[in-house]
């Protein structure tokens, strides 16, 4: 529909790259159906949650780190400039992606801005083209840990759960013991950065990974039915709750849609260097919950 010539890398990696080539007007389409998309995940998965706030759309560009000085701008004056005319969020790493010359963009916020966004972005990129030789960065398999949560496993990636069906038997015997669940072979550092970009003239690269916020509902024949609810409480530091809670609660949101736990922060008691969590749900929901705080 978009006229675009769309590729997708191979599927044996926690994360893919999707690139898109073709005429400005024709990458601008296939964005838009992309972030149209992205939020129709979210909407979907609203519904089997308590969480009350809509999540934004984030996609995460990959573009060569000699182009990213332009579009951050002196000062930050570029970026400034694009969050404030599109209202995006958008975040440039600081670091290069692993084995590349390439840096991630992450762009936040409703459809139309992240398509307004992308278009600003490429006018940058056209304006100054990449210098010298670009290392593209290829996503590798990594051993990931895997956890168990309402009858699906799910190796989690950064800030995504993505689902890992091989590993149910053993998840589900971990499930029934209603135990803390220990990550199955080595954590991978959490992903760099930020948002996606737009590499080179008329070629566009973003990292799809699934979308935050995205459930994957699965019906397991012979699995037993979620246990009751129950509650778990546990302390953190003043100082750490910020990055928990995230910009306008998005991080705690993310956590509660990730987990299907209900997360209640209590509020900040005078003299006390603490905050209370309580978290509700099922023995694997509480377990899942804590390790995305945990992650945090």
């Amino acid at each position: 529909q978009s006229g675009a010539r769309i590729n997708i890398s191979e599927g044996n990696c926690p994360e893919r790259i999707v690139t898109i080539t073709g005429p400005t007007d024709a990458i601008f389409k296939a964005f838009a159906m992309i972030a149209y998309k992205f939020e129709e995940d979210i909407t979907n998965s609203m519904s089997n949650s308590t969480a009350t706030s809509k999540p934004p759309v984030t996609l995460r560009l990959v573009v060569p780190a000699s182009q990213c000085g332009s579009l951050i701008g002196k000062g930050g004056s570029k970026i400034k400039e694009i969050r404030e005319s599109t209202g995006a969020q958008v975040q440039v790493a600081g670091d290069m992606l692993p084995n590349s010359t390439e840096r991630a963009v992450t762009i936040s916020g409703t459809p139309d801005a992240i398509i307004q966004c992308v278009k600003q972005i490429c006018v940058v990129m056209l304006e100054s083209p990449p210098k010298g030789a670009t290392i593209p960065y290829r996503p590798k398999p990594a051993s990931t840990p895997v956890i168990f949560a309402g009858g699906q496993a799910y190796t989690i990636q950064g800030q995504y759960a993505i689902p890992h069906p091989d590993q149910l038997t053993k998840l589900h015997q971990l499930a029934m013991q209603q135990t803390p669940f220990t990550p199955l072979g080595q954590t991978t550092p959490a992903f760099p950065g930020t948002l996606g970009s737009v590499a080179g003239k008329q070629r566009s690269s973003v990292v799809l990974p699934v979308p935050a916020l995205t459930l994957f509902p699965c019906i397991c024949p012979g699995l037993d039915a979620s246990p009751p609810a129950s509650t778990h409480e546990l302390t953190i530091p003043n100082d750490l709750i910020g990055c928990i809670i995230g910009r306008q609660g998005t991080k705690i949101n993310e956590i509660r849609q990730m987990s299907g736990a209900q997360i209640k922060i209590a509020n900040a008691t005078e003299g006390s260097s603490e905050r209370q969590i309580t978290i509700t749900g099922t023995p694997a929901n509480i377990s899942l919950a804590q390790y995305l705080i945990n992650a945090r």
